[in-house]
């Protein structure tokens, strides 16, 4: 199953703040996540609907909704579940 790809403003911002290369790892594993969840993905105890994407020390924090996967933020992992 195929998923499109929705980023927050706020999620754009962190991403941006980000050195190029990191950028760029975390652009393909997004893009990756995209087809059947693939990648270090877990659903997050305790809440609905919300799963994470490991990539290295980063956390890419999300909502799957049907087909869609909304991108809230993107931390790292120290600060990701504050």
């Amino acid at each position: 199953m195929h998923y499109d790809l929705e980023i927050s403003e706020e999620a754009r911002d962190q991403l941006r703040a980000l050195p190029k290369e990191l950028r760029q790892s975390i652009g393909q594993r997004m893009e990756t996540l995209c087809t059947n969840l693939q990648g270090d993905v877990a659903k997050l105890k305790a809440m609905d609907s919300r799963y994470r994407l490991r990539v290295g020390s980063y956390r890419v924090l999300f909502v799957l909704a049907g087909a869609r996967i909304r991108v809230y933020a993107i931390r790292n992992r120290k600060e990701a579940y504050d």
